[in-house]
């Protein structure tokens, strides 16, 4: 929670600082990345799917065991851009989401390596940086840190327990920016995430934290407004 409040706080800073930058920089008014500029919001809606990373993927699992689960992600996002010389953007985002990834119980035996989990709230907090080919179209990088939160089940056929994990990581993606209008804009965009680090919490107590290997990955698309 002290990470997250830190980042919230570092861009609460940098979107208070980036308009005395922006006065001071030398953009030309023709200049194609004069477009995305300022602070903005957007909503986010895409593909989200979560799976055992690497180091602890079960290759050799048998047929009709899940390493993954699977759904929809939805949020927004607030965030503010700077145009930097002619064509460079930099800019920093925050952005909290849901997602309804889940597995339900069946006859198959899921062996993602959270448990029996469905996908819960994730934060971000990064920067980007970007290219403006022209005014209405724009490549970009970005990355930043994550935590998200994943609910678990665990059973034995006659008592089942709820617990809930904490996971923290990095988060890496790009996408493309497409400019409607001078205040408009839609986006589509690739993000990978993985998660290193998690937390258990049940009953009100909270584990130590450990080490896990998750990996996710997420495509989505998103429609936003500047400012």
């Amino acid at each position: 929670m002290k990470t997250i409040l830190a980042g919230v706080a570092a861009i609460s800073t940098l979107a208070l600082a980036a308009p005395a930058f922006a006065q001071g920089a030398d953009v030309a008014p023709d200049a194609p990345n004069r477009t995305f500029s300022g602070p903005r919001v957007a909503a986010t809606l895409g593909y989200d799917i979560s799976r055992s990373g690497s180091s602890v993927d079960n290759d050799n699992a048998p047929r009709g065991q899940k390493q993954s689960i699977d759904g929809m992600v939805y949020g927004g996002e607030i965030g503010y851009d700077m145009p930097v010389g002619t064509n460079l953007v930099v800019g920093i985002d925050g952005e909290v989401t849901g997602s309804t990834a889940r597995w339900r119980q069946g006859p198959e035996v899921n062996t993602f390596n959270l448990g029996r989990v469905s996908a819960g709230r994730d934060f971000y907090v990064g920067g980007k940086i970007g290219y403006a080919v022209s005014p209405k179209v724009m490549f970009y990088a970005k990355g930043g840190y994550t935590n998200a939160s994943y609910k678990l089940q665990g059973t034995d056929g006659q008592t089942s327990e709820d617990y809930r994990i904490t996971a923290s990581g990095y988060r890496v993606g790009g996408g493309i920016e497409y400019a409607f209008s001078p205040k408009t804009f839609g986006r589509i965009e690739y993000r990978y995430s993985n998660y290193g680090r998690a937390n258990f919490n049940f009953d009100g107590n909270t584990s130590q934290r450990f080490n896990i290997d998750t990996d996710r990955h997420q495509v989505v698309a998103s429609y936003g407004l500047r400012f």
